[in-house]
């Protein structure tokens, strides 16, 4: 996975994250139970994706292969402090 893979993948993300957020429970969003669940899980996909992009550019920008990162694992990803 490159680079413009990630960020597509961001893209698809953030498009579903929304939907969850403003939609109405007919079109997914809303109140429906299962909306909930699945947003949580779409924020620590997006979360994810962002950690191993960041990695790749700093390998890149320290003369290192960018494929040599791995994504994290979410558990990881979401201990982080900001």
């Amino acid at each position: 996975m490159d680079n413009q893979d990630i960020l597509q993948r961001i893209q698809a993300l953030v498009k579903e994250e929304h939907e969850l957020r403003g939609g109405s429970p007919a079109d997914g969003g809303g109140t429906d139970p299962d909306s909930g669940a699945r947003l949580k899980r779409v924020e620590e996909d997006l979360d994810q994706c962002w950690d191993l992009l960041r990695q790749r550019r700093a390998k890149a920008d320290a003369g290192e292969n960018p494929a040599d990162a791995d994504a994290r694992p979410i558990s990881q990803v979401e201990s982080y402090r900001q």
